[in-house]
């Protein structure tokens, strides 16, 4: 999960895995695997590195065998 903030302000928390696409068209869109859009007011790079810290923390927690 990752907050991003919809326009106006509003804080969200977004499901990562549900993100299909990110556009800046200028603003930044947010597509799901639903086809539902949500226009946020962190830029594009922004969300993807949001997106990337998240998965991570997912597929590399804290404890994790490394060889």
């Amino acid at each position: 999960m990752i907050e991003v903030t919809k326009m106006g302000g509003e804080k969200i928390t977004l499901n990562a895995d549900l993100i299909e696409q990110v556009k800046a068209t200028p603003d930044t869109v947010i597509t799901l695997t639903t086809e539902k859009r949500i226009i946020v007011e962190e830029d594009k790079d922004e969300v993807v590195k949001r997106v990337m810290r998240y998965q991570q923390r997912v597929h590399n927690p804290p404890g994790k065998f490394k060889e």
